[in-house]
C-alpha cells in the first residue's frame, strides 16, 4: 500500500483528505492511504525516516521551508519560491515542489494576469501571486496596509530581480486609484467566520473587471457578491485548494484529469464548506 498524507501544525478540519479520496478514484487508485499527520516543528526533522517511507505527501504550515532540508532535490517553482507544499518521493529520491503557484495559475487561468493587476496583499501565497503576475508582464500595483509596506518593498526587490522590467508599484489599500483588469486578494479580510469585512472599498471594486480571492471559506466572500453584483467575474479559493492538490497527484504517479473531472471537486468542496459553517 502506498502512504500519502498531509503534515503540518496544528492540523485543524481538513480539506485535503476528501479532495485526495476523489483524485485517487479518478485515477482508479484504491490501494492507498492518505492520513493527515500532526508534526510540531522541533519534531519534524525526528519524523524524516518515517516521511521517507511515503509514497508522497503534502506540506503545510509551518513547515513549508523547514522541510526544504528533506528533499534530494527541488523542482523549478519550489527553488523560485525557497517554499515547498508538495513531496515526491520516486524509487527513495525525495523531490520537492511547490504546487501552490499551479494552483493559482490553472484556477486563474481564464483572468487577465497579464493586464493591470491590484493585488491586495503580499505575505506568503501574496508573495507568490505577486511573482507570478510580473513574470506574466502585469502591470502590477501592490497595496498594503501600513505596517506592511516594508514586506512590499522586498517582495518588490525580488520581482525586480527575478523579473528585469517588471512593471510594480505599491501604494496603501486607502490609497488605491485607477482602473484594473483583475483585483486579487491575498489576505484573510472577509475569512469565516468574519465574513462582513472586505479587503476594498466598493468605489475600488467598481474600477476593477474581474476577481480572484484565495480565501475559499466562505465561498463566496463579501467581496466576490460585491463583485458579482455589478456582472463581473469573480474566483474563489476553492478551484486554487483543488488544483494544488491536482498537481500533486501528477507529481506522485503520473496522474491525469479533465476539467470534466475536476469540477466536481471543486463543488464538493464548496458544499462541504457551507455545510460545516451551517453547524
Amino acid at each position: 500500500m502506498d502512504k500519502y498524507g498531509l503534515i503540518g501544525h496544528p492540523l485543524g478540519h481538513s480539506m485535503s483528505p476528501l479532495i485526495h479520496k476523489e483524485l485517487f478514484a479518478i485515477s482508479g487508485i484504491t490501494d492507498y492511504s492518505y492520513e493527515l499527520i500532526d508534526i510540531a516543528p522541533e519534531e519534524l526533522r525526528n519524523n524524516f525516516d518515517m516521511l521517507r517511507g511515503m509514497k508522497g505527501f503534502n506540506i503545510t504550515i509551518p513547515h513549508k521551508m523547514s522541510i526544504i532540508p528533506f528533499a534530494d532535490k527541488l523542482g523549478e517553482s519550489a527553488l523560485r519560491y525557497n517554499s515547498v507544499n508538495c513531496i515526491s518521493n520516486n524509487g527513495g529520491i525525495t523531490t520537492g515542489w511547490n504546487t501552490d503557484c499551479d494552483g493559482f495559475l490553472r484556477s486563474a487561468e481564464l483572468l487577465p494576469l497579464g493586464g493591470k493587476v491590484l493585488l491586495i496583499g503580499c505575505g506568503g501565497v501574496g508573495r507568490m501571486i505577486a511573482i507570478e503576475a510580473a513574470l506574466h508582464g502585469a502591470e502590477l500595483t501592490v497595496a498594503v496596509i501600513p505596517q506592511d509596506v516594508k514586506t512590499a518593498q522586498l517582495v518588490m526587490a525580488e520581482i525586480l530581480a527575478k523579473c528585469s522590467g517588471a512593471s510594480v508599484k505599491i501604494c496603501l489599500i486607502s490609497e488605491i486609484e485607477g482602473r484594473f483588469d483583475l483585483l486579487v486578494n491575498a489576505t484573510p479580510v472577509g475569512m469565516y467566520p468574519k465574513c462582513d469585512a472586505c479587503a476594498v472599498s466598493d468605489e475600488v471594486i467598481s474600477n476593477c473587471s474581474t476577481f480572484f480571492d484565495v480565501i475559499y471559506n466562505p465561498t463566496e466572500t463579501l467581496l466576490m457578491k460585491k463583485a458579482r453584483s455589478l456582472g463581473r467575474t469573480a474566483v474563489g479559493g476553492a478551484a486554487m485548494l483543488v488544483y494544488q492538490a491536482v498537481k500533486a497527484h501528477e507529481l506522485w504517479y503520473g496522474g491525469e484529469f479533465s476539467a470534466e473531472d475536476i469540477s466536481p471537486i471543486i463543488s464538493a468542496v464548496e458544499n462541504e464548506v457551507n455545510r460545516m459553517n451551517q453547524k
